[in-house]
């Protein structure tokens, strides 16, 4: 090889490794969050637990859900990037710790948070249970059926269908823009967790799904509380009917096993179940141990 082609050849190396450097810096440097903006005010952020959906409005920003401290660390710190108004109002939409363990990071900079009141006394149960107490923000706000009030140009309504996947899910809905939070009533195409020990019902689920099917239109944007890998958090009707259906297919295969005398045993080997196993994830366990368990328990 003679000094001139060497001397390319080496450029051409060093310049490469240079580029693929460089790229990985950025890679580093990237946050290991993304937010999505539905609207010009609200967006949905995601990184490790459940969905957070914000809404920047100029009385002062909403949020819902909190996933855990260090994540809600992240987002504070982005909102207050995007919004100089204070933290006015934090929701949950039920108790469970991927929702709600970034609660305590909102201490003394929000004014108030609200849940449903059976959410508030799951969080209270499960902390106490754990001697995680010190390390919770529980709401000082609560509501049975329905809570509403205008912030900004947004009037924010929650509702209470029933006991779904805990006895305490509430929908968040900003009319406005006609987004619903769903929180963990809607894993798109992944397996639910079905929390009976919070007083969740399947077939309550199903008759909760029904209500928001009749209840939203068929514009309305819902944001979920978990999706797959290749799903998105946030959809249509389609998702909800599709959730819906999941839960009666699984509900009928389980009602016909029971009828017929199989054993839980045998029950939870069924591993093709048309229409319930084509779903992602491992938990399709859970979910028939908690079918089976509903539909044989006195």
């Amino acid at each position: 090889m003679n000094r001139k082609h060497f001397l390319q050849t080496s450029a051409l190396t060093f310049g490469a490794l240079a580029v693929q450097q460089n790229l990985l810096a950025q890679l580093f440097q990237q946050p290991a969050w993304k937010i999505k903006m539905l609207t010009d005010e609200i967006g949905v952020f995601t990184e490790r637990g459940g969905t957070i959906l914000f809404y920047l409005s100029k009385e002062g920003i909403v949020v819902v859900d909190t996933q855990f401290p260090d994540q809600s660390k992240h987002l504070i710190d982005e909102l207050k990037t995007r919004s100089e108004k204070p933290f006015k109002l934090l929701i949950n939409t039920h108790h469970h710790g991927d929702h709600s363990s970034g609660n305590i990071s909102f201490k003394g900079i929000v004014e108030h948070v609200l849940a449903h009141e059976n959410s508030k006394a799951n969080q209270e149960r499960v902390a106490q249970q754990s001697k995680s107490e010190d390390k919770q923000l529980y709401p000082d706000q609560t509501f049975g059926t329905t809570w509403s009030q205008k912030v900004g140009s947004e009037k924010i309504t929650l509702h209470y269908f029933g006991a779904a996947h805990t006895d305490g899910d509430a929908l968040i809905h900003f009319e406005h823009a006609d987004i619903v939070h769903m929180g963990d009533l809607i894993n798109n195409r992944r397996y639910p967790y079905i929390d009976r020990t919070a007083g969740a019902s399947i077939k309550n689920w199903i008759a909760v799904l029904e209500k928001t099917t009749k209840h939203f239109s068929k514009k309305t944007t819902f944001v979920y509380g978990h999706a797959s890998e290749g799903f998105e958090v946030y959809g249509k009707m389609d998702d909800i009917k599709a959730m819906q259906h999941y839960f009666e297919k699984l509900m009928a295969f389980g009602e016909k096993e029971v009828k017929a005398g199989t054993s839980k045993e045998d029950f939870l080997k069924n591993k093709a179940i048309p229409g319930v196993t084509e779903w992602v994830g491992e938990g399709i366990q859970r979910s028939l141990v908690a079918v089976y368990d509903e539909l044989t328990a006195k």
